[in-house]
């Protein structure tokens, strides 16, 4: 296939996840597996594994990062530039969108009936997913045992960074009788404040969190409160949960919540900077670590981190999968959404986007008999 037809489908793939793409990482991990490996056979379970464990070596929002790698593989840098932007735009559009109407009429449209038959759903394919990854990545005693405890441990409050790291060491140390230092970088903005917002500091609060932020979206709440809320003052608590709203019932990257948080302080302007800038250093970091993929693998050292981390990654989607589940299922129609799509997901390929439209349309339907919310 031509380069430009490889790009074209690039384009339609990853701009159909960010308008699909509810549930958060693991659950875009698991569509992108769904798509890239099991439709269109464009890697194998073992090539998306490393990936995966990949982006969770590197700041920035790991899902968006991971589409950025498969542009990469399929259509060279400019396969990374298309990937990581047909992601990103119709998630930030529909952000946009619903940071007018709040900022018009005071609201936040949350589309609960539409979430109530997709969410049972996302747990079906993200289950799918760590199945599929555990049968290529936990195929040792240590592994299997790591990736448990990894779950267990995230369950229990620990923090994922920690966990991520010191599986790397563990396995590391268990082949080579060697440690590698981990070392993590701390960068905080001189502290200031501003009477006004200006584009500048925005740019750099949010160029800051994507350059620096480690584990889930979620962690870039804890950013975003020190220092648009407690340092300079510009957000309110209510306004950062109006906020984190938004970013949980829409689809694509949690961090397009810097879309949100943008329009609500300088208007478009505002969301244009604050998007540009949280996303950038995600494309910046993928170019520069992306060639090197491929030799991880060819170093002993580099490839026992690598496994570890990719335990501890699935540990971690599992822990998840399992918290999404006690959110997504609690009455029998839900039960029932997330046990038929399981069953389509392993019984025949349908493809991703007609489960999650067919929740959706099960959903509305459910509200509109008084079933569903």
């Amino acid at each position: 296939m031509s380069e430009r037809g490889r790009l074209r489908e690039l384009t339609v793939l990853f701009s159909t996840l960010g308008i699909i793409g509810f549930g958060g990482p693991a659950a875009h991990v698991a569509l992108m597996r769904r798509e890239v490996v099991e439709q269109r056979g464009w890697l194998t379970d073992a090539e998306m594994v490393d990936l995966v464990g990949l982006t969770s070596l590197i700041p920035g929002p790991n899902s968006t990062e991971l589409a950025m790698l498969v542009g990469m593989r399929r259509a060279g840098r400019t396969g990374l530039l298309v990937a990581g932007l047909a992601f990103i735009l119709p998630a930030a559009a529909i952000v946009l969108a619903l940071a007018w109407a709040y900022v018009a009429y005071g609201t936040t449209p949350a589309g609960e009936a539409i979430l109530y038959g997709i969410a049972p759903v996302i747990v079906a394919i993200v289950v799918a997913a760590v199945i599929a990854f555990a049968r290529t990545a936990l195929r040792s005693p240590l592994t299997i045992a790591l990736g448990t405890a990894v779950a267990l441990l995230w369950l229990a409050g620990v923090s994922e960074i920690v966990l991520l790291a010191g599986a790397a060491v563990v396995v590391a140390i268990a082949r080579l009788g060697t440690p590698s230092p981990m070392i993590a970088l701390v960068a905080p903005l001189t502290a200031g404040s501003a009477a006004a917002v200006d584009l500048v500091t925005l740019g750099g609060v949010f160029l800051k969190a994507g350059a620096l932020l480690y584990g889930s979206g979620y962690v870039l709440i804890a950013f975003l409160r020190g220092d648009l809320v407690e340092r300079l003052g510009w957000l309110t608590d209510a306004q950062l949960i109006d906020a984190v709203a938004i970013g949980q019932v829409t689809p694509g990257p949690l961090f397009t919540t810097a879309t949100f948080v943008g329009y609500v302080l300088a208007g478009v302007p505002g969301a244009v900077v604050a998007t540009v800038a949280i996303f950038l250093p995600a494309f910046v970091i993928v170019a520069l670590v992306g060639p090197w993929v491929g030799r991880i693998r060819d170093r002993p050292m580099t490839a026992a981190l690598l496994d570890g981390v990719n335990a501890a990654a699935i540990g971690l989607m599992a822990a998840v999968s399992i918290q999404l589940g006690a959110t997504a299922i609690h009455d029998p129609l839900t039960a029932v959404i997330g046990a038929f799509a399981g069953i389509l997901l392993v019984v025949g390929r349908v493809p991703s986007v007609l489960l999650i439209l067919a929740g959706g349309a099960v959903g509305l339907a459910a509200s509109a008999a008084g079933i569903g919310p």
